[in-house]
């Protein structure tokens, strides 16, 4: 290869054979990925959850864990604390948040190419629960474990479920 001076104000590398190159992102086939927190009051045998107002953009009326979706660049613990003190007021420390659950779905409302949740699990947290969004909760309260509302998510409600019953850590949905 001739030595050729570095063209002035170039500053994007040259390929080489040696270097393979970068593959484009692929954003129309990307999982959204969400985090969602089971605030376990093991004391008690209570959970923290939250129900769904009319004007929610899915699962209107519905029952759910607090969750949402992670911002571009935020790592998932980050995701899950965030989240979580955005829609309850609950603050935890992302270092201490266990995985209880991952779901992976084939198609969600705003995932039409599929998602992936992984549930945490809070023992350690700060705060009361409140309703923060109001727009688009109706109530957010501690529930007993052994009467978690019937009219709740699908995916969620078998996470809680599992975790609380001890079963597999993973669920799919919409794969068959």
């Amino acid at each position: 290869m001739p030595n050729n001076p570095p063209d002035e104000g170039n500053t994007v590398a040259q390929q080489t054979d040696e270097q393979p190159k970068a593959l484009k992102p692929a954003r129309e086939s990307m999982t959204l990925l969400v985090a969602a927190v089971i605030v376990h009051d093991t004391a008690t045998n209570r959970v923290v959850l939250l129900q769904r107002s009319e004007n929610a953009k899915f699962a209107q009326g519905m029952w759910d864990l607090p969750v949402g979706k992670s911002e571009p660049g935020e790592p998932i613990t980050e995701t899950a604390a965030r989240e979580l003190y955005e829609e309850t007021g609950l603050t935890v420390k992302p270092e201490s948040l266990k995985v209880a659950h991952i779901i992976h779905g084939a198609w969600g409302v705003e995932a039409p190419n599929g998602f992936l949740t992984v549930v945490f699990a809070a023992h350690d947290w700060t705060g009361e629960p409140e309703n923060r969004e109001p727009h688009k909760h109706s109530q957010v309260r501690w529930v007993d474990a052994d009467a978690i509302p019937e009219n709740f998510v699908d995916t969620t409600s078998s996470a809680l479920h599992r975790y609380l019953g001890g079963g597999p850590q993973v669920s799919l949905d919409g794969w068959q």
